[in-house]
């Protein structure tokens, strides 16, 4: 088995195409070792009832903010493509998911919920399905391919209603989700409470995840106007206790037209580093996760023969326990049918069958055993030989219970685990390492490798 896992995995590799990134190619390489068929972890690991999930082959970054922040203009610029409606109005009135694939392509929200199966439980909020859809388009800019843009509706205060829940909504893509931008416009709608408290809550949990950014900063006036605007957002964030923490960090940006020049410092790059952060540590995270995945399906596998070896040692005592309980219940009835049998014999056919020198030793033996016997009354000869009985039945019983066993491994599903730990343990891994190894000498030299 091994051997042919080792073909069909380098024919794999061989397959991909060498124009994708080192990044691409290492996610969607281990996304690959997940999902095959005969040979992926997640089916060696559910033959040892361990369940694992594959790795994303992009990283999802979410942008929330109040309406006409910019959210749809700065996926616009990302991918250097016009996906995304834009302008003054609530563009965006539902869930768009926008990533990179081999022609431009809109879908639906059932057939989003298909392309993303693991975010299928949004069907599960009443009226959310309507309003979900994807945008692919064949963009290469930037870090696009590895990049999967989900534009949520733009945030309002006052009577303004929804067709679903769209704070719980955005609070469940939150936990899925590798990064939140959160865009705050500087034309009077920055500090619109739905947005600051829905940010909170997802403060609580996804901390680590939220950047903030200042967006439109161009349109805000001047440098002092600009500022103004930034401590007006601070001072409102700092309000709310879980929000108001050190090392709290807004860039400007706005997208850039070089129709409008603009003298407002531009940090929309920064935006892009951060995108790139993320990837970088999605990457890590990866290659850690299959190192972690790897020995667990080694641990389980390892287990799982151990445990079945202990079956067969119990499985062994067992017979043994049984074999001699049984021979025990036998024995009982047969000494009562042998003593019955020579009792009622003479002395000289017994000289006739065993000889002087045998009918004397088991007279010697016999006699005490037929003498204590027979001075029992009748009726306690009777409960005796019942006694006696009943002991040879006990004997059987317990000897039946013994024979039962566990459930072993035969000898080719013992040789199956074994092929796939040796897999695991020489393919997988060392395939593992070849990847960091590659990611690495992106960063650093040669010689720090060795």
């Amino acid at each position: 088995m091994s051997g042919k896992i080792k073909s069909r995995s380098a024919a794999n590799a061989d397959s991909i195409s060498g124009s994708v990134s080192c990044d691409e190619r290492i996610l969607r390489d281990c996304h690959q070792m997940y999902i095959e068929p005969d040979s992926g972890l997640i089916t060696i690991a559910q033959t040892v009832g361990v369940t694992l999930l594959p790795p994303r082959k992009k990283i999802t970054v979410m942008l929330m903010g109040n309406h006409s922040a910019g959210k749809s203009s700065f996926i616009n610029w990302y991918v250097e493509e016009h996906i995304q409606r834009t302008g003054v109005a609530i563009e965006t009135q539902g869930f768009s998911f926008v990533t990179s694939g081999r022609k431009r392509e809109s879908l639906t929200g059932n057939a989003t919920l298909h392309l993303y199966p693991h975010f299928k439980p949004l069907q599960d909020f009443k009226g959310l399905s309507e309003y979900l859809g994807t945008e692919i388009c064949t963009s290469r800019q930037k870090r696009f391919s590895l990049v999967t843009f989900v534009d949520s509706p733009g945030l309002v205060d006052g009577d303004m209603k929804y067709p679903f829940d769209v704070d719980q909504a955005i609070l469940w893509l939150g936990e899925l989700c590798d990064l939140i931008l959160v865009f705050f416009d500087p034309m009077g709608q920055a500090l619109c409470k739905r947005t600051l408290s829905i940010v909170e809550k997802l403060n609580e949990k996804q901390g680590d995840r939220l950047r903030f950014y200042l967006s439109k900063a161009d349109e805000a006036g001047g440098e002092s106007d600009r500022q103004r605007v930034m401590m007006q957002i601070v001072q409102e964030l700092c309000k709310r206790p879980g929000l108001n923490k050190c090392g709290f960090d807004m860039p400007t940006i706005y997208v850039p037209n070089p129709n409008k020049p603009s003298r407002c410092v531009n940090q929309i790059e920064e935006a892009c580093r951060t995108i790139e952060k993320t990837i970088n540590q999605t990457v890590q995270n990866t290659l850690n996760s299959l190192e972690k995945d790897c020995n667990l399906i080694t641990e389980a596998i390892t287990e799982t023969l151990h445990n079945d070896r202990q079956c067969s040692i119990e499985n062994r005592r067992a017979r043994f326990k049984g074999c001699l309980l049984g021979m025990l219940g036998f024995t009982v009835p047969l000494l009562l049918l042998v003593a019955l049998v020579l009792g009622s014999l003479s002395r000289g056919v017994l000289e006739l069958m065993l000889g002087d020198k045998g009918t004397e030793a088991l007279s010697l033996y016999v006699a005490p055993a037929v003498k204590a016997f027979e001075s029992l009354s009748v009726e306690v000869q009777l409960y005796s030989c019942a006694g006696l009985v009943l002991l040879s039945f006990i004997f059987l019983l317990l000897a039946r219970f013994s024979f039962r066993t566990k459930p072993t491994l035969s000898g080719k599903q013992k040789r199956q685990l074994q092929e796939k730990l040796e897999y695991v343990q020489e393919v997988v891994k060392t395939k593992k390492k070849n990847l960091y190894e590659e990611y690495l000498r992106q960063s650093v030299g040669d010689q720090d490798m060795n």
